[in-house]
């Protein structure tokens, strides 16, 4: 980005954003600020691994080109799951959806899928491990993000899962091991997947703009191709320069709805073309730390850190009821957002 006259996306160690008690330290704050400043200009940062996780999530990856690449060139059309919000909190196991060429394995801890043939499904590699560990740095971020705007700690608990789960509980929160354009993918052969942008042809899905419902989403991909628009209307690649130890967080639509619309939702959108020629297509392990069904979203801490909320985030609003609805994006990037405050600069951070 930074080729493109665009600074580049704010980069923070995952070991700078673990809270402590007492005062907070200056890479705290510093982390925290260069954080939150990327989520106001791009709605996504990057995240630092230490040397072992970026190892766990690489093994990953490995594991989940492996396990599409084996998969039926044709699979059975009780696999084919469009976007349907009633299930959003049950699904397990591996599905697809051809208006996006999309293949996906959801490991929901609390649910075991069965394939078609009442057999056990045999996941992807390490998907426990994982789960654990970008659950963990999700909630360690939206505690970043608390700080940031003068909440409590831990203001958004009573809507997230129990840690660790307890029995017969299902976790809302999932990690998606997802495969791209699979070549071998026989499901979108007749889905218009191009366009024409600044005289390059690019592919993108027929639905090309997308929102996660999720409080905090985590990603890490073995190839680019994840865009998110900024805080002028531009679409960056977000992911054109990773190392091998780093993730794209990026918030969603519960966050913005808890927040008052302080914090805005990242519009994604995933581009194919520079997976041509590519034998396993792009895949990649994302995680998204969900509300849990039963409770509500509402901006009582937003109220309490003396923001302003306006009128159609007065009223709580049940989960279930919020994942079920549609919101159209050309609503979403017209409020408040981090640059509402004086919040202090990277530079007044360390001179505090």
């Amino acid at each position: 980005m930074a080729g493109n006259g665009l600074p580049p996306l704010g980069r923070v160690k995952l070991s700078d954003l673990v809270p402590s008690e007492g005062l907070p330290s200056e890479s705290y704050k510093l982390s925290v600020t260069t954080l939150s400043q990327s989520l106001v200009q791009y709605s996504a940062a990057i995240i630092q691994f230490s040397s072992s996780d970026g190892a766990l999530l690489r093994s990953g990856l490995d594991s989940a080109r492996l396990y599409f690449h084996q998969r039926s060139s044709f699979p059975a059309p009780d696999m084919i799951h469009t976007s349907d919000s009633r299930e959003w909190c049950k699904t397990s196991g591996y599905y697809m959806d051809p208006q996006l060429w999309q293949e996906t394995y959801d490991y929901r801890p609390g649910l075991t899928p069965i394939e078609p043939n009442n057999t056990m499904e045999i996941p992807p590699g390490g998907l426990p491990d994982i789960f654990c560990l970008l659950g963990k740095t999700a909630r360690d971020i939206l505690d970043a993000i608390s700080f940031y705007l003068n909440l409590r700690s831990s203001p958004f608990t009573e809507i997230l899962d129990n840690v660790p789960l307890r029995n017969s509980e299902i976790s809302s929160s999932v990690l998606s091991v997802c495969c791209h354009a699979r070549p071998s993918f026989q499901g979108a052969q007749h889905h218009n997947l191009t366009a024409h942008e600044e005289g390059q042809l690019v592919m993108y899905p027929d639905h090309e703009h997308q929102v996660d419902k999720s409080l905090i989403s985590l990603v890490k991909s073995d190839k680019p191709g994840l865009h998110i628009r900024d805080l002028h209307g531009r679409w960056v690649l977000v992911d054109v320069d990773l190392g091998p130890q780093e993730v794209i967080v990026y918030p969603g639509l519960a966050l913005y709805q808890a927040t008052a619309g302080y914090v805005n939702p990242a519009l994604l959108r995933t581009e194919f073309n520079s997976m041509q020629g590519s034998m396993y297509g792009r895949c990649s392990v994302a995680f998204k730390l969900m509300p849990k069904s039963m409770t509500s979203l509402n901006c009582s801490e937003m109220r309490a850190a003396g923001h302003g909320v306006e009128a159609q985030f007065q009223l709580p609003i049940p989960v279930d009821d919020f994942m079920q609805r549609s919101h159209p994006t050309d609503q979403l990037f017209n409020r408040h957002n981090f640059q509402s405050f004086s919040f202090p600069t990277a530079q007044d951070v360390l001179s505090e």
